[in-house]
């Protein structure tokens, strides 16, 4: 089949397209709602290979873009969504000059002619920000869909593409994008009840049975160029950590347009915030902002000297100093060369101090990594370590889609994670030396703490992969 019989097909079949989708609806429906979850409303979103654009439509977008090859489709979805804009165009040979911040490829890649060209044509699409989707058919699936072509159950296709993840991770590489993560979904395409609770809501997202799934789903970015220098803020929570603080100062390198440090005190019993305010004085060639949180936790001492940072990047530096400071120009390094876009540190690789971490805290921290890889589609090996760093621009973005899991985090560290998953943000891990404290003794409980944690993992759960 050449590619002109692929444009001929699809353009015979414009006509009849509504009937073969009303007659899988369930599996439509469900697509819908994997993009619309995954695409956060008021964006600029691209469909190509828009069809009937009801899938585009689903994303609600400020502004909405479709387009295809086929005008018959074109025209039909023009009159259906008037809102949108639709344009006949073709990716493997794009004549379409705009930029998107989300761009769909919604089981495109099985019928595309050349589908390297058309990824290294979507580049043109994209900004610093930009998100491609792609949803594909598992390969595994292929004889099952050939069967129900046969029957009827399906519109019957041409001569198709099954890429593997591998194979589409291997081409999205080679046009500078890099795979934020992999979700699979859809065990079983039709809608029975009981079956659908079983096996899409629960089956279909176990690890080692998902991989069996009809859909997966792939969220990459581009990869651009960036050498600019930014300003920092680096936030430090503290309580009873009198002894670190000015540590803090003389141990933290200079990197960055600008430092700015602000101390958020946690009503010490040690004159923490006395000692802030001295080393405030003592240094006064440094940006330092010192006060005292309103509420209690880390977690809204974070928050607050977020809201007070002038920064273009944010960081957050835990006062006990057993992330070393010295490490933080790796951090920001990282997020400057756009190597990540929310960069979190782990301890758990290095050999670490003796007495840096009890072993059941470890058993804890090497649990919940492996539980966050699994449940957030991307490799997390230390989700406690306190240093976290992003941009400013990324945290705006969290706290502005912060209803969807509301504000149930004392520690901060789960709020920033989920928010950047949620987003899309791709997340990388800066190994780290976990060193003993130099002043005063941990304050996390063991049994108090793990026990809040982990109803927070089955809240998360819910919201995240058994939605």
């Amino acid at each position: 089949m050449k590619k002109a019989d692929l444009k001929n097909f699809f353009r015979r079949t414009a006509t009849s397209r509504n009937r073969w989708k009303k007659r899988n609806n369930f599996y439509h429906q469900s697509l819908e709602k994997y993009f619309a979850f995954i695409i956060p409303e008021g964006k600029r979103v691209l469909e190509i290979g828009c069809g009937l654009g009801d899938l585009l439509h689903s994303t609600k977008p400020s502004y909405g873009m479709g387009i295809d090859f086929a005008p018959e489709y074109i025209e039909a979805a023009s009159l259906k969504y008037p809102d949108l804009h639709f344009v006949e165009d073709d990716a493997e040979e794009l004549k379409l000059k705009d930029t998107f911040d989300y761009i769909i490829l919604s089981d495109l890649t099985n019928c595309l002619w050349d589908v390297q060209k058309a990824l290294h044509n979507i580049r043109n699409l994209c900004h610093a920000q930009t998100r491609l989707v792609i949803s594909q058919y598992n390969f595994m699936w292929e004889p099952i869909l050939k069967s129900g072509e046969t029957l009827g159950l399906k519109l019957r296709q041409p001569a198709q593409n099954w890429f593997s993840t591998g194979d589409m991770q291997n081409l999205l590489q080679l046009e500078g994008y890099q795979t934020i993560k992999i979700d699979r979904k859809l065990l079983f395409p039709k809608y029975i009840p009981l079956v659908n609770l079983l096996f899409n809501r629960f089956l279909a997202n176990l690890p080692l049975i998902n991989r069996l799934d009809l859909v997966n789903l792939i969220i990459a970015r581009p990869v651009l160029g960036d050498d600019q220098q930014y300003s920092v803020s680096i936030v430090v929570p503290a309580r009873n950590e009198r002894g670190n603080i000015e540590n803090a100062i003389l141990r933290t390198p200079e990197f960055g347009t600008h430092q700015q440090f602000i101390f958020v005190e946690g009503h010490s019993s040690d004159n923490t915030y006395e000692e802030m305010l001295r080393v405030k004085e003592t240094y006064p060639g440094k940006d330092i902002l010192v006060f005292k949180q309103s509420g209690k936790g880390k977690g809204n001492a974070v928050r607050e000297g977020f809201d007070a940072a002038s920064g273009e990047i944010l960081m957050i530096l835990d006062a006990d100093l057993t992330m070393p400071p010295e490490e933080l120009p790796k951090f920001y390094e990282a997020l400057r060369f756009n190597k990540g876009e929310f960069i979190n540190g782990s301890r758990l690789v290095y050999p670490m101090d003796k007495n840096a971490m009890r072993f059941l805290n470890l058993l804890g921290n090497k649990f919940f990594g492996w539980f966050f890889t699994y449940l957030l589609g991307q490799r997390l090996k230390d989700t406690l370590c306190g240093t976290k760093v992003l941009y400013r621009r990324d945290y705006e973005e969290i706290i502005r889609n912060r209803h969807y899991f509301g504000e149930f985090d004392p520690f901060g560290d789960f709020d920033l994670l989920f928010g950047a998953a949620k987003l899309n943000l791709k997340i990388v891990e800066i190994i780290i030396r976990y060193r003993d404290r130099e002043y005063g003794s941990t304050q996390i409980s063991r049994f108090r703490h793990g026990w809040l944690l982990i109803k927070m993992c089955a809240f998360a759960a819910k919201k995240i992969k058994f939605r």
